[in-house]
């Protein structure tokens, strides 16, 4: 009972695959096109899953899309028509596109599988709305048999939040918020007005919160938005333009607050921005705790599944976690489009063909290692073939030359297994640090990264150790809880201690990581801390690697000066070959 699940054609398209209800991959297609946020039709991702579940297209039973079109463009119709005639300009801009491609995605769905050589029934290929698959991809690989369900996001076809109950095998919307009124559209308006990319620089925002205080945060309140007790709320779209144009604010927007839009990263941030920043961020835990609070009463249910672009949020997340409103809480590490695609799948096999649900005491999720891996003897090939400089050891000495490596405050490529599936690097593509090192998070950012230096990173702890250097009893294994660094602990771990004493943590066990869970005991043994920096093995603007070759060319293209890659070290200063490397063809090279 094989069933692939698609996500395309906005942001973050991806593609997952399922027997009988066992999430066998899933990747997103920027992982192989190298475009980020590609949200093209994901052949790669679709080539790559069916080679990892060691089958071909026709022995998929169903193909799942993650949205439902129709009810896009019909929002999108009424949006024009209730905003007309302001809208006039933006609805002739758009009306092209849909009306060659994306009111046919059917067609073009069915063709594009035709053309990877599967003759589709179209009874096999199913369409999951928008939030559905977000709830899906939360709830059916959590770990429980019953939960809450919070999908909150910009939009999907008109819902941008909904409250669902998961109950086994059953999803059901019990409530929701509709377009235009959005908590991610607000979020992502904000990202705009401080000159930063909508739809993936929002936790840029998150980020520079902590350094501003939120002065604005009453304005926002009175002026943008009305918040009930329960946690719903209307935006006031007298200082929107999304539904009209193709920008997010107005100039009353901007005259509410007295400055004009920050337009790109050529213009300082200043004291002003961060207090936007802030008071937004604020803004949005306000709501997220009234309607968690609400629901957690009206509903009376132990358990809270998360999921939908704004489940990125660690800190609000952080702060349900710490609410004590629920027993347990479980977020979807691909809350973004990309994980529609399980989401999709899953319902697919457990809402359409009625499959029986297995739970797992930690969850389905296998870690999030789901992406392709390459073999030794791959690597060995790539390496050779290109004359790159290398020495090959065993796990036991490869780790302790990589924490010999970082304990001399140098910063260490490692890539490792299976790539991770979602946006956070979880110890199999990572860059990594000593979190010791005062100069660290400054170096990473600007020398490797080459990124905005208020940027937080993330401490990879062991598991067993987390109570002793981190407030309160978190087990995070998804990098997508925030909580605050004991204040003892507070200046031996600068480099992964933000500005207000948070901590974005990764929790790692023997269960989730062996190898990664070793390297972290052997620094701790060594040094004392038991934790490393991990941050995502890319540089800005470009999506995390994938392949070797990928590896390499960030290798060389930033001031990383190890990396390792399977049981292979290498040096930066003992490398000749900065330029031209090529792509060696391997069974795991899914580009066409």
């Amino acid at each position: 009972m094989l069933i692939l699940g698609i996500s395309a054609f906005y942001h973050d398209s991806g593609a997952a695959i399922i027997n009988n209800g066992e999430i066998l991959a899933a990747a997103q297609e920027e992982r192989f096109s190298r475009e980020k946020h590609d949200s093209s039709f994901p052949i790669n991702s679709i080539k790559f899953c069916l080679k990892q579940a060691n089958s071909n297209l026709k022995d998929l039973k169903y193909v799942v899309f993650y949205d439902k079109p129709i009810l896009k463009f019909e929002r999108l119709l009424q949006t024009h028509i209730c905003s007309s005639p302001l809208g006039f300009n933006f609805f002739k801009k758009s009306m092209p596109l849909w009306l060659k491609e994306k009111l046919f995605q059917k067609k073009i769905l069915l063709d594009s599988l035709r053309n990877l050589g599967l003759n589709l029934d179209s009874s096999q290929l199913l369409f999951s709305e928008h939030h559905m698959s977000h709830a899906a991809s939360a709830f059916f690989p959590s770990p429980f048999k019953e939960s809450l369900i919070l999908t909150m996001d910009g939009v999907g076809e008109w819902a941008t939040t909904t409250i669902s109950k998961g109950d086994n095998n059953k999803i059901s919307i019990l409530k929701e918020i509709n377009f235009p009124h959005s908590i991610g559209m607000l979020y992502s308006a904000f990202t705009y007005y401080l000159g930063f990319k909508v739809n993936s620089g929002e936790y840029k925002v998150m980020g520079l919160a902590p350094y501003g205080q939120p002065k604005f945060k009453e304005i926002i309140l009175k002026k943008l938005m009305e918040v009930k007790n329960d946690g719903s709320y209307q935006l006031n779209m007298d200082y929107f333009d999304y539904c009209k144009n193709l920008k997010m604010i107005n100039k009353k927007f901007e005259n509410l607050f007295g400055q004009t839009r920050r337009l790109d990263d050529s213009q300082p941030l200043n004291q002003f921005h961060k207090d936007i920043a802030a008071s937004i961020q604020k803004v949005i835990e306000v709501v997220i705790i009234k309607i968690c609070r609400y629901i957690s009463k009206e509903f009376n249910r132990p358990n809270l599944c998360l999921a939908g672009g704004v489940a990125l949020n660690c800190v609000a997340n952080g702060l349900i976690h710490n609410s004590k409103l629920f027993k347990n809480v479980w977020v979807q590490p691909a809350s973004n489009d990309s994980g529609g695609a399980i989401g999709a799948a899953l319902l697919g096999y457990y809402q359409h063909y009625e499959g029986k649900r297995v739970v797992k005491r930690s969850d389905s999720m296998k870690s999030s290692y789901l992406g392709p891996q390459f073999k030794t003897n791959e690597v060995q090939h790539f390496l050779k073939k290109n004359g790159i400089i290398y020495k090959k050891y065993n796990h036991k000495e490869l780790i302790s030359k990589t924490v010999e490596a970082l304990a001399k405050q140098r910063a260490v490529g490692w890539m490792q297994g299976r790539m991770e599936f979602g946006p956070r690097a979880l110890g199999n593509r990572s860059i990594l640090g000593d979190p010791r090192s005062k100069d660290m998070q400054k170096i990473l950012n600007l020398k490797i990264k080459y990124r905005e230096s208020f940027r937080p990173f993330a401490p990879s702890i062991l598991l067993d150790q987390i109570k002793d250097w981190f407030e309160g009893d978190m087990i995070s294994p998804y990098m997508l809880l925030v909580t605050k660094v004991k204040k003892k602990f507070i200046q031996k771990i600068p480099s992964v201690t933000h500005i207000d004493h948070s901590a974005r943590i990764h929790t790692v066990s023997k269960e989730t990581n062996l190898l990664f869970y070793n390297l972290i005991k052997e620094f701790f043994i060594k040094t004392g801390c038991p934790m490393l920096i991990n941050t995502s093995f890319n540089v800005r603007g470009e999506p995390i690697v994938c392949s070797p070759y990928d590896a390499y060319n960030c290798f060389m293209g930033t001031n990383l000066d190890n990396l390792i890659i399977d049981n292979f070290f290498l040096i930066k200063e003992k490398q000749t070959k900065l330029k031209n490397t090529q792509y060696i063809y391997s069974e795991n090279n899914y580009d066409d």
